[in-house]
């Protein structure tokens, strides 16, 4: 199931639909928003799939504003180094344990929306990953349990200011500015995929392929990520795991290829979808 949250017209704040084929069925009232349906989805699955197949209120995809399929993420945490292709690329060491910071939910954007380049930066650049959100959740998850705490997969942009994110050790803030962590353009929910670590995943840039590679290549995979993140957090409905981006970076490039004003990039991954921005100073 594709589920998505959308804007009708320009009057609407927004509501819960399902994707079906080039429409999308809104739900109606069956929760407030995306993340209180994630934790009630045992509860509410049902009545969600017979709406999406009664189809009582529809609209053309291509008619429909997209937003964000989650707008306020109580975690959204990203993992650094987690290609071997982008560790080389990067001249860093492979971790011996698992690389982890946070993006801050202000940075959550819509999937076709525009991302701001900083008024003082010069080096944003961009990272396609595949985005696990978390469903039952909890804490001291078995890896051999992770794969039940997962709702859903969406794609997703970890995009970077380099220059904030070398200053210092710790890199949330060149991680976390306003609009960088554009997701969607919906969550496709876990059972129609099977095996996450089998999806092709690429970045263009104005229709340049930067980065192609499949998520099989994943040092730590999801269920690693999940088992360690709730050794240490209790994970919740809605929580987002940017789970790593494969090599091709701007900042890897001889010389670096940072973003400017005008540059659009796409985010496709197998079976999810893709999203799509374009790039604009502040």
């Amino acid at each position: 199931m594709k589920l998505a949250t959308f804007k009708a017209d320009a009057g609407n704040t927004g509501e819960l639909g399902a994707v079906e084929g080039d429409r999308v069925v809104a739900l109606g009232a069956l929760a407030r928003d995306m993340q209180d349906l994630i934790a009630r989805w045992p509860t509410l699955e049902a009545e969600a799939r017979r709406r999406a197949a009664a189809a009582e209120r529809s609209f053309p995809l291509a008619g429909v504003k997209l937003q964000a399929p989650i707008a306020k993420s109580g975690k959204v945490m990203a993992i650094g180094l987690n290609y071997a292709d982008h560790i080389a690329e990067t001249g860093a060491q492979k971790p011996e344990h698992q690389t982890w910071f946070a993006k801050m939910a202000n940075a959550i954007n819509g999937p076709y929306d525009d991302v701001v380049i900083p008024r003082l930066s010069h080096s944003v650049d961009y990272e396609a990953e595949l985005v696990a959100v978390i469903g039952t959740g909890g804490k001291h998850i078995a890896k051999a349990d992770a794969k039940a705490a997962v709702f859903g997969y969406c794609c997703g942009n970890d995009v970077t200011e380099r220059e904030w994110q070398k200053r210092v050790s710790q890199w949330i803030v060149g991680k976390s500015c306003d609009t960088h962590a554009p997701i969607g353009p919906w969550i496709v929910t876990a059972d129609e995929i099977p095996d996450p670590h089998s999806l092709g995943i690429r970045c263009k840039v104005n229709g340049e392929t930067r980065q192609n590679s499949n998520t099989r290549n994943l040092i730590f995979d999801i269920w690693d990520q999940i088992a360690f993140l709730s050794e240490a957090m209790t994970l919740e409905p809605g929580d987002l795991l940017f789970t790593g981006t494969p090599d091709g970076v701007g900042m890897a490039m001889k010389p670096p290829r940072f973003l400017n004003d005008g540059d659009v990039v796409r985010v496709e991954i197998d079976r999810l979808g893709a999203i799509e921005a374009r790039f604009v100073r502040e």
